[in-house]
C-alpha cells in the first residue's frame, strides 16, 4: 500500500510525533511511505521525505486576492501530485493529511478539494478544530472538503462532526499511539510533576492553587516554559509564585531529564482545561506513577471505555463565589463569548447570554478552571492571607485533602499500564490504521460538513473556560 503522510511541517511537537509514530508502524507493516511537508525537518528522519514549500504556514500579512488564491491552490495540488508521481508514477493509494482544517495555510483546503475532485483518496485527520473556541485559525468563507474521509482523535469530535453532516462510514476515530515512558529509580519522591509546556490552556493557576494543599516537603513542578505567545501569562504566574513564596518549580525540565523528573515524582499532575487527545492522562502510568488533578470528561471517558481507571481526578474545583468579584466574572464571560462570535464573523445569539446568566445563578460556587488569571490570582491570594479559608475548599473538594496523602497503588498502575498498551500501543494502532485505510479505499462517500452546525455544537457557553481560549 502506497501512503503519503502530509502536514505543514515536521517541527518538534504533538502532531509531528503522531505522524512519526504512524510512519514507524506503517513501515513495520511493509507500507510504501512518503512524508510530504512544507518545511524540511530539523534533523534527518528515517523515512522518504519530500519538501513542498507552498505547503508550509502562510507568511505573515500575506492576503492573496481571490484569483491568486485559486492559482495558488491549483499549484499546491499540482505540486503534491508531482512529488507522488515522481515516487510512484501515480498518486498514493491514501493521502493522509494531518490537521488540514486548522487554517495555517490558506491554500490547503481548496487544494484538497482539487485533489479529491481529481480522484485522490483523502483521509483528513483532525487533531484540533477551529470551531472549538479557536477563531484565529478558522477558514472563514471556505467550505471544508466534501466527499472524502475524515478522522478525529476523540469521541466528542467524532460526535460533533457526525451531527454536523459526516456519515459514519466516512468518519473514523484514530486515537494516538502512546509510547512508554521510563522513570529513573533512586530519587527522593517529592514532586507533583506537571510534565507540560506551560501554555495558557494548561491552567497554570490551578497548579499553584494545588500547591497550597501538598505536603510541606514537596513541590509542584512544571517542566517547560511556553512559546512567546503565552509568555506574559507565564511570567505573571512565575512572579506571583515567587512573591507568595509558593512551593513551585518552573522550567525544571531544562535542568533535569524527564526520566529523572518522573523518578522524583510522588505523582503526575494535570490541571489542563482543554486537550485534543490527552497524552498526559496516559503516559505517567507507563512510567509506573499515578495521576492526580482535573478530569476532562470528553477525553477521559474514551480512556475509561478502554479500561483505564482514574481514582484521583476531579471534574471541577469549586470555589465559593464570595471569593471573587461575581459581576466581574459574569462580564468577562459575556464579553469573551461576544468576542469569540465576532471573530467567527457573526453576532452572539441572545440565547447565549441567557444561558450564561442561568448558569451563574444556579450555584453559590464556580469552578476555578473557568476563571481567568486575574480572578484565579485573587483566590490564591485570599487563601494565602487567610489560610483558614482553605477549609471551605476542602469541604467543597475532598480531593484537596486526599492530595496530601497520595500513596502508590501498584495494582492500579499495573492494570492501567496493560490497558494502555492493549488499546494505544503500536500493534493496536497499526491494526486500526490499516483497517481505516482499507475502508477509505473501498468505501467512497458523499457527504459534507455544515460549518454553521459545527459552530453551534462547539460554542457552548457552559463549557467556556477563560484560560482555555486564545487571549485575543
Amino acid at each position: 500500500m502506497k501512503i503519503a503522510l502530509v502536514h505543514y511541517h515536521l517541527r518538534r511537537g504533538g502532531v509531528t510525533s503522531v505522524i512519526m509514530n504512524q510512519a514507524r508502524a506503517l513501515a513495520q507493516a511493509g507500507a510504501d511511505l512518503l512524508i510530504i511537508a512544507g518545511e524540511a525537518p530539523a534533523a534527518a528522519i528515517d523515512f522518504p521525505f519530500v519538501l513542498v514549500e507552498n505547503l508550509g504556514y502562510d507568511q505573515p500579512h500575506v492576503n492573496l486576492a481571490a484569483a491568486d488564491k485559486e492559482a495558488g491552490a491549483q499549484k499546491l495540488a499540482q505540486d503534491v501530485l508531482r512529488v507522488m508521481d515522481a515516487r510512484w508514477g501515480a498518486a498514493a493509494d491514501i493521502v493522509h493529511v494531518h490537521n488540514p482544517l486548522i487554517q495555517k495555510n490558506s491554500l490547503l483546503i481548496p487544494a484538497l478539494e482539487i485533489l479529491g475532485g481529481g480522484g485522490v483518496r483523502l483521509l483528513l485527520q483532525n487533531h484540533d478544530l477551529a470551531e472549538d473556541f479557536r477563531p484565529d485559525v478558522y477558514s472563514a468563507g471556505v467550505e471544508y472538503p466534501k466527499d472524502c474521509h475524515y478522522a478525529v482523535i476523540n469521541s466528542r469530535d467524532y460526535d460533533c462532526l457526525n451531527r454536523a453532516g459526516l456519515k459514519t462510514e466516512g468518519l473514523h476515530l484514530i486515537p494516538n499511539e502512546v509510547s512508554g515512558m521510563t522513570a529513573t529509580p533512586g530519587f527522593k519522591r517529592s514532586r507533583y510533576l506537571y510534565p507540560v509546556r506551560a501554555i495558557r490552556r494548561k491552567n497554570i493557576g490551578e497548579a499553584l492553587l494545588l500547591s497550597l494543599f501538598i505536603p510541606k516537603d514537596c513541590t509542584v513542578a512544571i517542566t517547560l516554559p511556553p512559546s512567546a505567545k503565552d509568555s506574559k501569562k507565564y511570567e505573571f504566574w512565575t512572579a506571583f509564585s515567587k512573591s507568595q513564596n509558593l512551593p513551585m518549580e518552573f522550567a525544571i525540565g531544562e535542568k533535569m531529564s524527564l526520566a529523572d523528573l518522573l523518578g522524583s515524582a510522588v505523582s503526575a499532575l494535570s490541571t489542563s482545561v482543554k486537550e485534543g487527545f490527552g497524552f498526559s492522562f496516559l503516559e505517567p502510568w507507563t512510567a509506573g506513577i499515578g495521576l492526580v488533578g482535573r478530569r476532562i470528561d470528553y477525553v477521559c471517558s474514551d480512556f475509561e471505555n478502554s479500561g483505564v481507571r482514574f481514582d484521583n481526578l476531579y471534574n471541577s474545583l469549586e470555589i465559593p463565589k464570595e471569593f471573587i468579584d461575581k459581576s466581574r466574572l459574569e462580564q468577562k464571560m459575556e464579553n469573551t463569548m461576544q468576542r469569540i462570535y465576532e471573530a467567527f464573523g457573526s453576532s452572539m445569539p441572545s440565547h447565549i447570554k441567557q444561558a450564561l446568566e442561568e448558569d451563574f445563578v444556579k450555584s453559590n460556587t464556580v469552578d476555578f478552571g473557568r476563571l481567568d488569571e486575574e480572578l484565579q490570582e485573587a483566590v490564591i491570594r485570599k487563601l494565602r492571607e487567610t489560610p483558614q479559608e482553605k477549609c471551605k475548599l476542602v469541604d467543597l473538594n475532598p480531593i484537596l485533602e486526599k492530595i496530601g496523602g497520595l500513596k502508590d497503588n501498584a495494582g492500579l498502575i499495573a492494570a492501567n499500564r496493560l490497558a494502555i498498551e492493549k488499546s494505544y500501543g503500536r500493534q493496536s494502532s497499526l491494526e486500526l490504521l490499516l483497517k481505516i485505510y482499507n475502508d477509505v479505499i473501498r468505501n467512497p462517500v458523499i457527504h459534507k460538513i455544515s460549518k454553521t452546525a459545527l459552530l453551534d455544537l462547539y460554542l457552548d457557553p457552559k463549557r467556556l473556560s477563560l484560560v482555555g481560549i486564545s487571549d485575543g
